[in-house]
């Protein structure tokens, strides 16, 4: 039947349909004559009748044709009872007509309770098919019986249309209005909250749809994971007013820039003079598909040196920097080469600083991520330190003027294996500094930079996207931060005044409390934060205790001394290094731990060597 009903082109139904109110019409004159108790009763009546009858039939088949009765689709019926009620009109007018031309003495009356009743017959006859049709394709498919959450008006407007809907059927409604429970809303029954594990067992529910749009998009993130616990399907409907287009969907859950929480002002990222260390020079930025590399690169293109390396180990990051790169060097004289490996890769390096007569590197390439470099502190050390060494020692036996490392402030007496991997990254820089005297080599070190892949602020707005609760470990600890395009420029700006051994601290401003961040990127979201003052607020920061090696605050220098350059944002520290047979004694032990895979034996060079590290340390995923 289904299967029929489907195959059913629309000129057939509208026959069928043309072919229905035709057999109502005889129906609706035996009703009239019945009730008005004609003197040739019901039969002798409708034979008198009989003449007049195909007119009748003539006038209602145009009409309906003309009106479009026949053609409304059934689930659009309802919409359509005026335009059935002037047919109704039409063929109630012909009927007094042709009976008045055959000499028919019918009574007015009789001609109006026919076509009042020839009006209902109508309609009834297309509510009565349709839920013949409804129960044949409910039988005939797979129905989808769903719970909606939220009984006010968009809920109840939501099982108006689903009752039309062939695949989905509204069951019951939830509701946290404590007056509606028990009592039935568009036919439908209302259930607390509480019992919706129950009513859903009972009642087969295969989805949970979350019709209450006036509830702020965290709240109802946290009933969508609630229910999603229990193993139903959620999903949530827009507002009418989202709908319509006068509220954006997405408009509280855009990310802020991450200048919004600098709490000071920006510095500016003209390079100035820093230019002509990098203009018409050829140019290999390590790590260059990073937050911190990719920055590096469009800055270095505003130089317009006459070559830019860069070099990745990722391929898709390299992919995705090297078509940003092509798309905004159009046009200009600039050569950029993409080049995929590790900096570990001695024959690579030497390969591309000779082929391409590199003239200026900058090393960004590190792995960075805390907890990751923690889990996996062999691979951390060995790119880390190794990578910096082999980078930099090919770049001194290349001829290369300047090379810049980019450190950390993590490095100062560091708490965990990926802060003492750049510090011993910066102590081979600093022997190398020594040692050398054609390459300027000197480190900048710096702080959190916003926005960078990985960094708080990123982690609080998917937590936030996600209904929060926004979580810091404690609400003393603090950070230095700065945005990636600052960083990038002063940078830029120190490695070109660089003389050689430099550490370059930049000037971050004050440490920013993390509570105090969170507070910020909730608030910026036009939300508000839910805490003791105000229970009823939309997110939650949730403290969840320091983690171990963790600090409370980050240092930029060993000793806290801070000498002045001739930038006001960049300054230098003086701090001993290693003499270059401890150098060489660190990183012979570093590599026997890895060639033995020894984790243990790793953490124990870098305990001998690095100042300030503890050995038995560990940072938890999600620093």
């Amino acid at each position: 039947m289904l299967s029929w009903i489907k195959s059913l082109s629309k000129s057939r139904k509208r026959l069928i349909m043309l072919i229905g109110d035709c057999f109502l019409l005889p129906v609706a004159l035996l009703f009239s004559f019945s009730v008005l108790e004609m003197p040739e009763g019901v039969l002798g009546s409708l034979i008198n009748y009989l003449p007049v009858m195909p007119y009748t039939l003539a006038v209602a088949v145009g009409v309906s044709i003309w009106i479009g009765v026949s053609s409304i689709q059934l689930n659009a019926y309802e919409g359509a009872v005026g335009s059935t009620a002037i047919f109704a009109l039409f063929v109630t007018l012909a009927s007094v007509t042709f009976s008045n031309v055959a000499g028919l003495d019918f009574p007015l009356g009789t001609h109006l309770v026919f076509g009042g009743a020839y009006f209902v017959l109508v309609v009834v006859s297309r509510a009565v098919l349709l839920q013949i049709v409804l129960t044949i394709y409910r039988r005939g498919s797979p129905r989808c019986r769903v719970l909606i959450y939220g009984a006010g008006t968009t809920g109840t407007q939501l099982v108006s249309a689903l009752r039309n809907h062939e695949n989905i059927e509204a069951v019951a409604f939830v509701d946290d209005n404590h007056t509606l429970h028990g009592l039935r809303v568009a036919r439908l029954p209302v259930y607390p909250p509480l019992r919706i594990s129950e009513v859903a067992e009972e009642k087969q529910i295969d989805r949970v749809l979350l019709a209450v749009p006036s509830l702020s998009m965290p709240k109802q993130a946290q009933i969508a994971r609630r229910l999603q616990k229990m193993g139903l399907e959620v999903q949530t409907l827009p507002s009418f007013a989202q709908l319509i287009g006068e509220e954006t969907l997405v408009d509280k859950l855009k990310p802020v820039s991450a200048q919004t929480f600098l709490n000071r002002a920006e510095v500016n990222h003209q390079l100035g003079v820093g230019r002509e260390s990098y203009a018409d020079k050829s140019v290999l930025v390590s790590g260059a598909g990073g937050s911190i590399g990719s920055e590096l690169c469009r800055q270095v293109l505003e130089c317009r040196p006459s070559k830019l390396i860069l070099y990745e180990l990722s391929e898709l990051a390299l992919y995705n920097i090297d078509m940003e790169l092509r798309q905004l060097a159009e046009g200009a004289a600039i050569e950029i080469i993409p080049v995929l490996g590790s900096v570990t890769d001695v024959r690579q390096v030497r390969k591309v600083l000779a082929l391409h007569q590199v003239q200026v590197v900058l090393h960004a390439a590190a792995y960075k991520h805390v907890p990751l470099v923690e889990a996996n502190p062999l691979a951390g050390l060995v790119n880390n330190v190794f990578g910096t060494q082999t980078l930099a020692q090919q770049a001194a036996r290349a001829g290369v003027e300047r090379f810049t490392l980019i450190s950390s402030d993590k490095a100062v007496r560091p708490a965990n294996v990926m802060g003492a991997s750049k510090r011993l990254a910066e102590l081979v820089i600093q022997d190398l500094a020594r040692r050398e005297s054609r390459t300027i080599f000197s480190m900048v070190r710096f702080g959190n930079v916003l926005g960078s892949s990985g960094s708080v602020v990123p982690l609080f707005q998917d937590q936030l996207s996600r209904g929060g609760p926004l979580t810091v470990t404690d609400r003393h600890v603090a950070r230095y931060f700065m945005t990636v395009q600052e960083a990038v420029s002063l940078v830029l700006q120190a490695g070109a005044i660089a003389k050689g051994g430099e550490v370059f601290v930049l000037d971050m401003g004050k440490p920013v409390p993390i509570v105090n961040l969170a507070r910020q990127v909730i608030e910026s979201a036009g939300y508000t934060v839910r805490d003791d003052d105000n229970p009823d607020g939309d997110i939650e920061i949730t403290i969840t205790g320091l983690r171990p090696g963790e600090k409370m605050t980050e240092e930029l220098t060993l000793n806290g001394e801070l000498l002045g350059t001739v930038h006001p944002k960049i300054f230098s520290t003086r701090e001993a290094g290693l003499s270059e047979i401890e150098v060489a004694s660190a990183l012979r032990r570093l590599r026997e731990a890895f060639i033995a895979s020894d984790e243990d034996m790793a953490r124990d060079v870098v305990a001998r060597w690095v100042e300030g590290f503890q050995r038995h340390l560990s940072v938890a995923v999600g620093d």
